[in-house]
């Protein structure tokens, strides 16, 4: 896993650790076509769309660098294993490369952990044996301390390839504490992901040395504007 600075950070790989956000509910086919558009020129990692935009978005960029992601059982993570199961192979067949799940919280805040890890493990096997990876978000807000240690380390057993903090659209995003924790919690084959509330570039270069590798962020034009503005030969 490749260690990030962000003081010594050039432009290349700070764009590179942004999945372009397209998931509120009220986008439209021509948003998420104006997204793709901008994802492509500023040549983020991602674009991450609504699983019904994903083989448009799959077309929009099937020449570029940037990569489509979307997301599964979205944003509750209450849709039982099959149907999470069922979302991902759709959206790999559509040309996702990467999928954003939800854990399912309730069943973590009850206690039920195999049930949290079977449920991330189906995912990932499915994901995994066509080249996909998976990202888990856990949802802070709603957890305890002790809850996002466990969560993390059940996404690990599972099979993550990251863990993430948030959908966006809880009460709180990603915090510099979280990250920090999260980055705690996992081995160096897991990375971490932030999301919600990352809307400056000062913003993403903290959480970047807090320890994540992504972030999602519909700020995506702003950031690297800025950052552009800032270091105007790299």
């Amino acid at each position: 896993m490749t260690t990030l600075n962000s003081k010594t950070i050039t432009y290349e790989q700070l764009a590179k650790v942004i999945d372009h956000s397209l998931l509120r509910p009220e986008l439209t086919a021509q948003d998420t076509i104006a997204g793709c558009k901008l994802a492509d020129e500023y040549h983020v990692a991602t674009v991450c769309v609504k699983p019904c935009y994903v083989k448009l978005a799959a077309e929009m960029l099937k020449n570029s660098d940037v990569r489509v992601t979307t997301v599964i059982g979205f944003p509750h993570g209450s849709s039982v294993t099959a149907i999470k199961v069922a979302e991902a192979a759709q959206a790999i067949k559509d040309g996702a490369v990467e999928l954003d799940m939800v854990q399912n919280i309730g069943e973590l805040r009850s206690g039920h952990e195999e049930y949290v890890y079977e449920d991330i493990k189906a995912v990932c096997d499915l994901a995994h044996s066509q080249g996909v990876k998976v990202k888990v978000i856990l949802e802070n807000a709603y957890l305890t301390d002790e809850q996002k240690v466990r969560a993390c380390q059940l996404a690990e057993r599972a099979g993550a390839d990251w863990v993430k903090t948030s959908t966006g659209y809880a009460p709180t995003g990603a915090t510099i504490e979280d990250i920090r924790l999260m980055r705690k919690s996992v081995s160096e084959k897991v990375q971490v992901k932030a999301a919600g509330g990352v809307r400056t570039l000062d913003a993403l270069l903290a959480a970047i040395d807090a320890g994540i590798t992504r972030c999602g962020a519909t700020a995506t034009k702003v950031i690297l504007d800025e950052f552009k503005q800032r270091h105007p030969t790299t």
